[in-house]
């Protein structure tokens, strides 16, 4: 029933970590075979030898910190298969750039192609073209309007709206009646608008009397500071503060810490593990933050690819939902104190013990 969460789409942060544990155990493994090499003849683990295939990944905020534990899931995921990959695409957001990058993969004669489809319409011509040349292409961190809007051959990341929905449920629990603002960056882009609509299903579907305005923020930082201060002094009645993206989220913390709303009974939440946001979590300024495991987003690919490619595209792809992890006060100083490459906040693999994370 839409709206419901699956078995194992809210996960708690103990059963992450033990997952996360066990991902060590395997990588740590892989370091091994990353120096060792495969026995001549024979390919890394127990497949057989393949060419060296390389995997573009098009992105389209390329230097942005969330995609730092993105970019260690590559690079993990590759060095059990000996894959090899490229990080391309634009640091803005912007469509052409995407576009171009994909179309040189394409030329290229990439293996395999992960783009993060932001725009609608804009990538479904490169994915044709790469498709019609055998080259597979899968969706990642974005999926346009959606399964079936598009031809990638599968979606891996978070189902967007879904946790939107889940979002605008913890709002009417947090808030239950009053004004609310819910902030995005870009109003229209595909990897976040969606979270917006489904939480204003949930505030809807709810019959509570919440009244939710939307506030556009801009795409860096100090814009969206500026904007989520200034509507606050414009609407000091509101109930619940709220953000669907990352820098919206931190910023909407940030408000709530310099005029101690959270005291005042003022709600608020939003999306993704920035440390600023942990911190002001950990502090109480804040109600939840969600993690949609941005690791995943990259390893999965890479292994998904790889998979085609062997099978001669008979296995691989396949839509994988990298989940929704709510993290709330009582969690947060162990994301703080935890610094593992599926965070993004350390170099080194290594396994994490989930009883000594408490």
């Amino acid at each position: 029933m839409e709206g419901s969460v699956p078995d194992g789409y809210g996960l708690s942060r103990r059963r992450f970590l033990a997952a996360s544990a066990l991902a060590g155990a395997l990588l740590a493994g892989c370091g091994v075979r990353r120096e060792e090499g495969p026995a001549e003849g024979a390919g890394y683990g127990n497949y057989p030898e393949t060419p060296e295939y390389n995997f573009v990944f098009v992105n389209h905020v390329t230097t942005n910190p969330f995609f730092t534990p993105t970019r260690y899931g590559i690079e993990d995921a590759q060095a059990l298969v000996g894959t090899t990959s490229q990080w391309t695409g634009s640091e803005t957001s912007n469509v052409r750039e995407m576009v171009d990058a994909m179309n040189t993969a394409i030329s290229g004669n990439a293996d395999g192609i992960a783009v993060s489809i932001v725009d609608p319409d804009a990538f479904n011509g490169p994915i044709e073209r790469a498709l019609e040349q055998d080259i597979p292409v899968v969706a990642y961190n974005a999926n346009g309007e959606g399964p079936g809007t598009n031809p990638a051959l599968a979606y891996i990341g978070q189902d967007l709206f879904l946790s939107g929905v889940e979002m605008g449920k913890r709002i009417v629990e947090l808030v239950q009646e009053g004004p609310v603002v819910l902030f995005i960056a870009t109003p229209g882009q595909l990897n976040i608008q969606p979270r917006i609509d489904g939480a204003i299903q949930a505030i809807e579907d709810s019959g509570a009397p919440i009244e939710y305005e939307q506030i556009a923020t801009g795409a860096e930082l100090p814009e969206e500071l500026s904007r989520v201060e200034s509507y606050y002094q414009g609407h000091q009645d509101v109930r619940g503060m709220f953000a669907v993206d990352a820098g919206s989220t931190q910023a909407v913390a940030q408000i709530m810490e310099k005029y101690d709303l959270h005291a005042q009974g003022v709600r608020g939440g939003g999306y993704d593990l920035l440390p600023e946001t942990l911190r002001l979590l950990n502090e109480g300024h804040i109600d939840f933050t969600i993690d949609q495991q941005p690791y995943l987003q990259g390893f999965y690919p890479v292994l998904q690819l790889f998979l085609y490619k062997i099978s001669g595209g008979l296995t691989g792809p396949a839509e994988t939902n990298t989940g929704l992890l709510f993290v709330e006060q009582e969690d947060a100083a162990l994301y703080l104190e935890t610094e593992s490459r599926f965070e993004g906040d350390s170099e080194e693999q290594k396994i994490l013990d989930p009883e000594a994370q408490g």
